[in-house]
C-alpha cells in the first residue's frame, strides 16, 4: 500500500468522524430559559425619641417647707420606626435633707406603674431603671413627685436636693424575617 492510500485510510474515517460532529453540535434546538429580579434591598430602621422637658429641669421649688408637694411631669415619645426598649438612669444626685424627709415618686402616669417610690436620691446613681418598650410613634408620661415631710425639723432648713436624670432607648432584639 503507497502512502497517498494509506492517507486515504486514514483520512477518510476522521473526515467522517468531524463531519457526524458538527452535525450533532449544530443541528439540535436547545431549549433555554432566563429570568430576573428586581431590585432586592434592605433599608435600616431608626431610633430616636423626643423629651418633653429635653435639657430642662423635670421639676424646681424654691422655699420649700415642711408639707410642701411638688410635681413635675415630662412625656417621651418613640419619634422613630423601631421599637424601643426605654430606660431612666438618675445619673447624679445630692440630697442634703435628714434621714428619709425629703422623698420622690416616680410614677408612669400612661401605664399607671410606679417606677420609683423612695427617699430623694434614694436611687443608685448610673443604673437603669427599665420603663418597658415603646412603640413607635408612641408615647408615655412621667409624674417626678418630690415632698418634704410634715414633720421635717429645724435641720433640715437652708437644705439642698438636686437629681439629674438621663433617658434611654435601646433598639429590641434582632429577628429573622423568611419571605
Amino acid at each position: 500500500m503507497n502512502n497517498s492510500t494509506r492517507r486515504s485510510k486514514i483520512l477518510a474515517p476522521l473526515a467522517v468522524l468531524c463531519a457526524a460532529g458538527a452535525l450533532v453540535v449544530g443541528s439540535g434546538a436547545t431549549f433555554t430559559s432566563t429570568s430576573s429580579n428586581t431590585i432586592s434591598s434592605v433599608t435600616s430602621g431608626t431610633l430616636t425619641h423626643s423629651n418633653s422637658k429635653a435639657d430642662a429641669a423635670i421639676f424646681s421649688l424654691k422655699n420649700i417647707k415642711p408639707g410642701d408637694v411638688v410635681n413635675g411631669s415630662l412625656t417621651l415619645t418613640n419619634t422613630g420606626s423601631l421599637p424601643a426598649a426605654f430606660s431612666l438612669t438618675e445619673s447624679s444626685s445630692s440630697n442634703g435633707f435628714a434621714g428619709k424627709n425629703l422623698s420622690l415618686k416616680i410614677a408612669d402616669t400612661t401605664n399607671g406603674t410606679v417606677v420609683y417610690d423612695g427617699t430623694f436620691g434614694g436611687l443608685e446613681d448610673g443604673v437603669k431603671q427599665s420603663i418597658g418598650e415603646i412603640e413607635p410613634g408612641k408615647e408615655r408620661s412621667f409624674t417626678f413627685t418630690v415632698a418634704l415631710d410634715k414633720a421635717a425639723g429645724n435641720e433640715d432648713q437652708g437644705k439642698t436636693a438636686s437629681a439629674t436624670y438621663v433617658w434611654d432607648a435601646i433598639q429590641l432584639q434582632g429577628q429573622t424575617t423568611d419571605q
